[in-house]
């Protein structure tokens, strides 16, 4: 099995809560227990923020949501479940109970995870009869966003239990990544622990407040670790020769007595309460649910620019979300709508925060994206999709012209749909419409005409029978339709 089936949660609180919507939105059922008596409130929220996330993340076609339900009991959550996730509170009596528990109670091939963020997986796996399909599986947060997952085993668990770990987080969009030996806090927060070290002494010592510091990181060498992380980073710092130049040039300084990072600082009253200052300072008055929605929307926006990285193939996390998109539209595929002989209806989307101007309406560009996926839909209803792409056809957009009648605004819900005007063994000529879901106002129009190509040979060719047939079954009875407003017009042509 190389995809989770049903999923079991224990504990749904930030990181269980996390999981939670990252399985339902991947179409996974979801059986969750915790006792918390807000628990349902919490993972809600949860929930809801992943959503509205995930309307900005991408425009393929989400399976159906999963289905959620919480259980009285933990047992009843885990029986049927192929992936159990645990992520109750960081202690190792409480968890290494917990997991026992849902040992005892899992069917004997489901898959048993847990979230801690530090304790061993050899120490939490002691006293379980099935000891080998445990391992650590250690998230960022948010789990919905962030998709890399650390995965260490203990001394007890089977090298196939990595594996199948690893080949099932990647159909949800996360990448599984083996620690080969277990330390305590793994690799991750290791790293975070050495910089969260130096930055306690930073604002004790009074060199600078918590909103300076975080600037330092937002503004510079953070944006660098989003896209290229550490070595590879250093590796462009040594110039043309590379990394070997870097580690001889600044190797001696490490040496030097710049950095605290073997002294702990006693994080007394004082201390706690002057961070606590500077961070309610820093806030503005923002809640913690206004800076998660803020945090989600510039994810986005990074993972989003990271997708069109390296020519367009993606880099790093960008080209996980890119790959994990094309296999939505390859699951999702598309379908024809209900009623065919009217405008077919082929995009639905919100105007997300990366899409907006300073006036929070969507930008010019943006307006061409949507009409480009409103062509991409079409193509691959007639089937023309990225494997017929990848064997070197294709139709290419040579003309469009768009109006803009309204303005699509911040967080407004829009619809494009699509007539075919005519078509012929090489060119399909289209007319697409946006709408304001909600009013069905029309904010903007675009008339396209498209080439079937041969990629390869770089001319016009005629398109197969195949797509050939199903282009003109739509055609025909688009035929019937009365001629859009606005076709055929021309740029400066008075209405």
């Amino acid at each position: 099995m190389t995809k989770i089936s049903k999923a079991a949660c224990i504990g749904g609180g930030v990181i269980g809560g996390g999981w939670i919507a990252r399985f339902l939105l991947a179409g996974i059922d979801v059986d969750v227990f915790d006792p918390h008596p807000e628990a349902t409130r919490i993972v809600g929220e949860v929930i809801a923020n992943s959503e509205k996330a995930y309307a900005m993340l991408t425009g393929a076609p989400l399976p159906p949501r999963g289905r959620l339900t919480f259980c009285e009991t933990l047992v009843e959550a885990v029986t049927d479940a192929d992936w159990i996730q645990e992520s109750v509170p960081e202690r190792l009596d409480l968890k290494r109970g917990v997991l026992t528990e849902i040992d005892a109670a899992a069917r004997p091939d489901a898959l048993i995870g847990s979230s801690t963020s530090g304790l061993l997986p050899t120490d939490l796996q002691r006293d379980m009869r099935h000891p080998e399909r445990f391992f650590v599986s250690h998230p960022y947060n948010p789990v919905y966003l962030l998709p890399l997952v650390e995965l260490v085993g203990g001394e007890k668990t089977s090298a196939a239990t990595i594996q199948a770990a690893i080949a099932r987080l990647a159909p949800i969009g996360m990448k599984g990544v083996h620690i080969a030996k277990e330390i305590e806090a793994f690799v991750g927060d290791r790293l975070l622990e050495a910089l969260w070290r130096e930055a306690l002494w930073l604002i004790h010592d009074d060199i600078c407040t918590v909103e300076t510091l975080d600037d330092v990181i937002r503004y510079s060498f953070g944006l660098r670790w989003a896209q290229m992380g550490l070595f590879q980073t250093y590796r462009i710092a040594g110039g043309e020769a590379g990394m070997r130049h870097f580690l001889a040039q600044f190797g001696p300084c490490l040496a030097w007595p710049w950095t605290k990072l073997t002294d702990v600082v006693d994080l007394d009253d004082a201390l706690i309460e002057k961070i606590g200052r500077q961070s309610d300072e820093q806030a503005s008055g923002l809640s913690i649910r206004q800076l998660e929605r803020i945090r989600d929307e510039n994810l986005v926006g990074i993972l989003q620019a990271l997708k069109g990285g390296d020519g367009g193939k993606g880099w790093g996390a960008g080209k996980l979300l890119k790959d994990f998109e094309q296999s939505l539209w390859a699951n999702g595929g598309e379908s024809m709508p209900a009623d065919p002989s009217q405008p077919l209806r082929l995009v639905e989307t919100k105007v997300s925060p990366a899409w907006v101007d300073y006036n929070g309406h969507m930008t010019e560009h943006r307006y061409l994206q949507v009409f480009g996926d409103t062509s991409d839909a079409l193509l691959r209803l007639v089937g023309v999709d990225l494997a017929y792409v990848e064997a070197g056809h294709s139709y290419y957009t040579v003309e469009s012209h768009i109006r803009h009648l309204g303005e699509a605004k911040l967080g407004q819900a829009i619809h494009s749909a699509c007539q075919i005007l005519s078509a012929d063994e090489k060119r399909l000529h289209v007319f697409h419409t946006l709408h304001d879901t909600a009013t069905a106002e029309v904010i903007a129009t675009a008339e396209q005409m498209l080439l079937h190509v041969d990629s390869k040979a770089g001319k016009a060719v005629p398109a197969p029978a195949a797509v050939l047939g199903r282009v003109k079954a739509i055609a025909a009875a688009h035929a019937e339709l009365a001629l859009p407003e606005g076709a055929g017009r021309h740029v400066g042509q008075r209405r």
